[in-house]
């Protein structure tokens, strides 16, 4: 079976450069709606039996205009550990001001998720969030088991890339190797089984007609 992840729209915090994790979800902006409906309509062409999506509203919201757009009778269940992180203290923070109240952990939490302490401020570790993301994907799998099945799951960025590269058997020092997923971006896992997962796409966005933009990608 294969796993369509997809992060959600991109929010006002995103382009503002502002941390938004579980305990933060600023409005969609309006363009992103259209990116919805570009998203949907590049994956119209694939049947999917089920969609997923974190129940925080952007990525909700994003889930339910992409299944609109895919034509098909698609039914949606919402699943709390497809939260984004728990970034207590750097909630809301711009980057600029994270860079100098929390540096270590900013640098590590981009650059060494290894290294990345969460317990200055009040936050989840990377191991935390795998731990808590991948027994949710291994349900979504375990129901939805048919080799021609085909599954949604929209989340967040952050997450969504640790959990990914994760599945993917990536030591915990290199799952920011692979590089960024932009808002609305596409990316395919195959599995058989459920523990063992082959990449079949990264960060696609060959459908998005908005120029990339620095803000984007995380």
């Amino acid at each position: 079976m294969r796993l369509y992840f997809i992060r959600h729209g991109k929010t006002q915090w995103n382009q503002e450069g502002r941390f938004q994790g579980a305990g933060g979800d600023s409005p969609l902006l309006t363009e992103s709606y259209e990116q919805m409906v570009q998203v949907g309509r590049f994956l119209k062409g694939t049947p999917f039996t089920h969609a997923y999506a974190s129940p925080i509203k952007r990525a909700r919201v994003t889930a339910v205009h992409v299944v609109k757009e895919l034509h098909q009778r698609v039914p949606l269940t919402l699943v709390s550990r497809l939260e984004e992180f728990h970034l207590g203290k750097m909630e809301g923070m711009a980057f600029e001001d994270v860079r100098t109240q929390f540096p270590a952990e900013l640098d590590a939490f981009r650059n060494h998720p290894d290294q990345y302490d969460a317990s200055k401020i009040g936050g989840e570790t990377f191991t935390q969030v795998i731990n808590r993301m991948t027994p949710a994907i291994q349900k979504i799998v375990a129901a939805n088991n048919q080799s021609e099945d085909n599954v949604l799951i929209v989340s967040h960025g952050a997450a969504l890339n640790a959990e990914i590269n994760a599945l993917l058997g990536t030591p915990l020092a290199d799952l920011r190797k692979r590089g960024g997923l932009r808002n609305t971006s596409v990316t395919v896992l195959e599995t058989s089984d459920g523990h063992h997962f082959d990449l079949i796409d990264w960060n696609d966005t060959r459908f998005l007609t908005a120029t990339a933009t620095p803000t984007d990608t995380i």
